[in-house]
């Protein structure tokens, strides 16, 4: 199957991504504005073992290429080993797509990657995506001599004559990425160069502008959360709320549930409003998407207008409805989801598989309310 390429770039919306050449500072930048902002890091250089395990040498012959020891892997030439790289990064690519779309369904994504200019003009706007750059030079002794590399270090090291792997790296790094350094400069897309004056803080705030990240007209302040009543006018906003938000795959039920208003009992949903305006939701209810009867409540239906996220709303929306449930005389309540690290963050924990109607497999989470 193919996917044409505004179908995947529709699909990614919620991916901020983080390019560049090497020693940019795609890992440090990534990682404090994901500290910053409560976002999630996606590292394609993590993922790459896993990728490999499911990979095929028929259709990933790069992926599974086997190298005996460092004088193999570094005794290429410099073109052998530019092309494996390159490779190896087109190949792993699909993985990543996959994986993207699954983790940014309702949620904003970091992205810390090696997407080329070509390669970003299909998949993103200009609007989510940096390029995080370094003049390429000595570009392996600033890589080694990072506390998260030591790995690499520890292999260069090994071979027969350290400094002669190190020289092919170099060349190879430096063949790899000085046109790709001055095209970027050269390019439509927004970037930062890092200097030896270069800080954290400044890198960080630049970023944060380009992406959005910084807003003060959201008026945060006035942020509430809010118990549903059923034929309020809040519950009609809700209504025009959903009908307009883009979660494809549950607006319809969810909209059925408002119009019919199918919450019995205790159950109810929850609007967060800034300045009366709606922008997020949650439910707590008896039943989910589950054959579960047995468990109850469940958080569900959680959702943020994407210019409020990273803002931890969702949290605030968990919170505000564990309380309710609690004062219910709950004493713990539960979430199903298919990601992993998002409702850990919140203080649950998971606690198995568990198979909805329609077949697929979710986890279970769950968070006793002390």
């Amino acid at each position: 199957m193919i996917l044409q390429d505004n179908i995947i770039k529709e699909y990614l919306k919620n991916v901020y991504f983080f390019s560049g050449t090497p020693c940019g500072g795609k890992t440090t930048i990534s990682r404090e504005l994901s500290k910053r902002h409560g976002f999630i890091v996606y590292d394609i250089d993590e993922q790459f073992d896993k990728h490999k395990k499911i990979s095929n040498s028929d259709f990933q012959p790069s992926m599974n290429k086997a190298f005996k020891n460092a004088d193999e892997f570094f005794g290429r030439t410099v073109d052998e080993y530019k092309k494996w790289l390159i490779d190896n990064t087109r190949e792993q690519l699909d993985f990543v797509i996959l994986d993207l779309i699954r983790l940014s369904q309702n949620q904003i994504v970091l992205c810390d990657c090696h997407l080329t200019l070509e390669e970003a003009r299909k998949f993103t706007d200009p609007s989510r995506i940096v390029f995080l750059i370094k003049e390429p030079s000595n570009i392996v002794d600033d890589y080694c001599n990072r506390p998260d590399h030591q790995g690499f270090s520890n292999f260069i090291n090994s071979a027969s004559d350290p400094e002669k792997a190190k020289a092919i790296c170099n060349d190879t790094l430096k063949s790899l990425n000085e046109n790709r350094f001055n095209n970027i400069k050269n390019s439509e897309y927004f970037w930062v160069e890092r200097t030896n004056l270069s800080t954290v803080e400044d890198t960080v705030k630049k970023v944060e502008q380009h992406f959005g990240f910084l807003k003060n007209d959201l008026f945060l302040n006035s942020l509430q959360i809010i118990k549903v009543e059923k034929g309020s006018d809040l519950a009609d906003k809700l209504i025009g709320f959903v009908e307009n938000f883009s979660w494809p795959e549950v607006k319809d039920h969810i909209l059925s549930m408002l119009r019919n208003w199918e919450f019995t009992d205790w159950e109810t949903p929850f609007a967060a409003t800034v300045n009366g305006r709606i922008i997020g939701m949650a439910t707590i209810m008896k039943t989910d998407y589950y054959p579960l009867p047995e468990i109850f409540p469940w958080i569900s239906c959680i959702f943020v207008s994407e210019e409020y996220r990273g803002n931890r709303i969702s949290e605030k929306l968990i919170d505000f409805a564990n309380s309710y449930a609690k004062k219910l005389g709950f004493s713990q309540t539960y979430i199903p989801s298919s990601h992993i690290g998002l409702y850990e963050k919140y203080g649950y924990k998971y606690q198995r598989d568990i198979v909805n109607y329609g077949n697929e497999t979710d986890r279970l989470y769950s968070k006793k309310l002390g």
